[in-house]
């Protein structure tokens, strides 16, 4: 059995799927105090289907431009 892929540093492929899992459960959460908060994990969800299949979305530009890398070092030496 192989190894599991390990940590190294943080970068935009791997932060934007934490994140919009983060929003979905948040909206989801949300959501049951008020049904339109549901809009929030349904926006979430569109933007990670955008990123799986286009490579990228708003979330991803802002990262980049924010100073995020796009590859992590760390693992391109690995």
């Amino acid at each position: 059995m192989s190894a599991l892929p390990r940590h190294h540093g943080w970068s935009v492929p791997r932060v934007v799927p934490l994140l919009g899992g983060a929003v979905a459960l948040g909206g989801l959460a949300l959501g049951r105090r008020h049904p339109r908060w549901r809009a929030l994990s349904a926006f979430a969800g569109a933007n990670l289907v955008l990123y799986g299949t286009v490579g990228w979305c708003p979330a991803s530009l802002l990262m980049e431009r924010a100073g995020l890398p796009r590859t992590c070092p760390a693992a391109e030496s690995a």
